[in-house]
């Protein structure tokens, strides 16, 4: 098969960066939405210049490991980017690891060097990480800890040598880097461990590229257009589309840098009024909960919504609202980073809300397919991205054309640091990605995707059928109390469903145990009429607190086996 081609194949990436810098060196590039305060793009570009001209004084070369952990900040993006520019491995850590997670992947990584907020800092030490030489604050600038006295020395003397070398200011004129090659390593990202083991990704330059290429080329972002960072930027998909494409093409991130609660989250949507939204299912999922379904169950609500025309005035209100709590000034919301609840879909898709879902992983960097809200169909995940990624199926069923999906392009990440036979079980020699999904391709062009579930959670039936938990999951969360599910298979009892209950909407109600119990009864026998007969839930348990999840608030599944 012929690779896939992209323009951004053989370019220089951070080329991609200096000009996007110089030409929008006055206006804005970074604003702190607590603090309030903005980055322009020139003085974005200076303090990368400043952090450049620290690596060189403490004697970080090019290809070494350069750590960062903590939450979403402009300090975060500055050491971010002056390391993609410099040539250094970027390894940035979700500061929701715990200590213990943390400190095993910085050692893992071989950082030489740790840039870390001050409050995740007083959970480690420097004898937690024998090979990081210095550990530097991201809220104060100043040296925490290091071995000998280099890095303090050098801190101490970084203002004073930096004016030096620009005697008249920085300028347009002094944004200047190095070319990189294509292969050189850009960044390690550690995958969030639903399995129980974190793997360092080695993502090139060239992946970059490629995930960057499309995103300008899309115009997902462009000049001047406003975007609201809220996802992790240790992640992959906040990384490449909250930060790396709108930075690539003058746009004006403002960078939310708490937890993105639905209140708060509205409040900075009225403020920023972002140009595109880019989300997981959770906050789409959680709004409907909370604000439709009380609204479209009512009784007066049923009555009118079964009437022709007034049903369009009510859902044409409903999507207003929807708008305007995004911010109102919006192309389309791009949901991505899990599988989108299909009751929810199909109500969006009901009333004409500008979303689309897309799919990938970090393994791509992280974007593997996308398509325009316009030309998205329902249950789908995107069409794979054209001249850069291909895929095909490993078909186990002829008779439905499903099987793993396999992708293959410019995106596929080089392999995984230090383990060289997860590598090789998760990429074959022709260099085809095993995703670990399960499903098809179709659409018109058979090059859309469609998921059923992850391979390995898949529950093989007495009777040879699959059984895709996060199907019969999706259905069950959208029933009255319940908070969050998990599908299992128990020795003697068939499938079994986990739930964790809504606990705020039963105290609103007044619910106590043995009224919940009687509700998730009702509930079982509902989706029991839901599903097919292999599918049917023996029970339903009940947990008495939340599923322990992964930084990126995936269940860790294989904690309930």
């Amino acid at each position: 098969m012929e690779k896939p081609h992209c323009s951004t194949r053989g370019c220089d990436l951070v080329d991609i960066y200096r000009e996007a810098f110089c030409d929008h060196f006055p206006l804005p590039a970074i604003t702190d939405f607590v603090s309030g305060k903005t980055l322009t793009y020139g003085e974005f570009a200076r303090r990368i210049a400043r952090m450049h001209m620290f690596f060189e004084e403490a004697g970080i070369r090019p290809g070494d490991k350069v750590a960062l952990l903590g939450k979403n900040t402009s300090t975060w993006i500055v050491i971010f980017m002056a390391s993609l520019t410099y040539g250094t491995t970027i390894v940035p850590i979700l500061n929701e690891f715990n200590p213990v997670d943390a400190a095993n992947i910085i050692r893992h990584s071989d950082a030489r060097i740790l840039f870390v907020a001050d409050s995740i800092w007083e959970h480690l030490s420097l004898d937690d990480i024998p090979q990081v030489e210095a550990v530097v604050s991201l809220d104060t600038r100043k040296v925490l800890a290091e071995r000998g006295t280099r890095y303090s020395r050098t801190v101490r003397g970084l203002t004073r040598k930096f004016n030096r070398r620009y005697p008249a200011g920085f300028s347009r004129a002094d944004i200047l880097y190095n070319p990189r090659d294509n292969d050189d390593l850009a960044i390690i990202n550690y995958t969030s461990g639903t399995t129980g083991f974190s793997k360092g990704v080695m993502l090139t330059y060239d992946n970059i590229a490629g995930n960057i290429g499309f995103g300008i080329a899309s115009r997902l972002h462009y000049s001047g257009s406003r975007a609201l960072s809220f996802l992790p930027l240790a992640h992959a998909y906040g990384c490449a589309f909250d930060m790396l494409v709108p930075l690539a093409v003058g746009s004006h991130v403002t960078v939310l840098g708490k937890t993105p609660t639905p209140t708060l989250l509205v409040k900075a949507m009225a403020q920023v009024r972002p140009n595109l939204v880019v989300c997981v299912p959770l906050i789409l999922e959680k709004i409907y909960r909370r604000m439709i379904v009380p609204m479209i169950t009512k009784r007066r609500m049923r009555w009118v919504l079964a009437v022709p025309m007034l049903d369009r005035a009510v859902y044409a209100m409903i999507r207003a609202k929807l708008v305007e709590a995004f911010g109102g000034q919006f192309e389309e919301v791009i949901i991505g980073g899990a599988p989108l609840n299909h009751e929810v879909e199909e109500f969006l898709y009901h009333i004409k809300f500008p979303f689309t879902v897309g799919y990938g992983m970090t393994e791509c960097g992280p974007l593997i397919s996308y398509t325009p809200w316009r030309d998205f169909i329902p249950g789908s995940s995107g069409r794979l991205l054209p001249g850069i990624m291909d895929g095909r199926i490993l078909k186990e069923n002829d008779a439905d054309g499903q099987g793993e999906i396999m992708v293959y392009g410019q995106n596929v990440m080089a392999g995984y640091y230090k383990n060289p036979d997860a590598t090789e079980a998760a990429i074959e020699e022709d260099g085809w990605l095993h995703t670990g999904d399960m499903g098809r391709l179709g659409g018109p062009d058979g090059r859309t995707i469609f998921i059923r579930g992850r391979y390995k959670t898949m529950i093989l039936s007495a009777n040879g059928q699959n059984i895709y938990p996060e199907e019969i999951e999706a259905k069950l969360n959208n029933m009255p109390f319940v908070g969050e599910s998990l599908v299992i298979e128990r020795e003697g009892k068939g499938l079994v469903a986990l739930v964790y209950p809504d606990t705020e909407a039963a105290e609103e109600q007044r619910l106590g145990d043995a009224d919940i119990e009687a509700v998730m009864e009702q509930n079982r026998r509902e989706l029991n009429r839901l599903v097919a007969p292999y599918e049917q839930i023996s029970a339903i348990e009940l947990m008495p607190e939340e599923f322990v999840k992964t930084p990126k608030r995936s269940i860790k599944r294989y904690l309930y086996k």
